[in-house]
């Protein structure tokens, strides 16, 4: 009995589940990049306010203090906003970790189940030509005529006597 086809096609939906979540989860990771580099662009264009409020106050423009006032602020605004969909986008990518984690065991079960199968059905099939060769040996020697027909150990012993020097 071959492995069933109900297996394999078990089998080969978990794959292209796990496939789909390995896909999923790449575009979680994405997106959880994205964010944090906008993070990170924040934080530049609040480094970047500070600084020009630091060089307006020693060259006394005005002008430049308060846009370098104004980018800190809108920095500070923009990290504000990004905060939180920073965490729902950490909790996302954890989310679908744990749904492709879990999809991935699904298909090493399937495979497992399969790996099985076929080494129980190769088993089987040694069995049943160990058995074939076995019934066919055993025929061979009960029913051939002469000697040969005899066991190897009665052979042995028949011959034996023949050879003895008689007194």
């Amino acid at each position: 009995m071959a492995v069933s086809r109900a297996l394999r096609r078990l089998l080969r939906i978990r794959d292209l589940e796990e496939e789909q979540g390995r896909l999923a989860l790449e575009t979680a990771q994405a997106d959880l990049s994205r964010l944090k580099h906008a993070l990170d662009s924040t934080i530049d264009r609040d480094r970047r306010g500070r600084r020009l409020v630091e060089l307006s106050a020693r060259s006394g423009e005005l002008p430049d203090r308060l846009a370098g006032l104004e980018e800190a602020r809108a920095a500070v605004r923009q990290a504000h906003a990004l905060a939180p969909r920073l965490l729902d986008a950490e909790q996302d990518v954890a989310e679908v970790r744990e749904q492709y984690l879990a999809k991935r065991i699904e298909r090493r079960q399937a495979e497992t189940l399969i790996e099985e199968a076929e080494a129980r059905e190769a088993r089987d099939a040694e069995r049943k030509s160990q058995q074939g060769l076995d019934d066919w040996f055993r025929d061979r020697l009960h029913s051939a005529p002469g000697q040969a027909g005899k066991p190897a150990t009665a052979i042995n012993s028949a011959s034996a006597g023949k050879n003895k020097p008689r007194p």
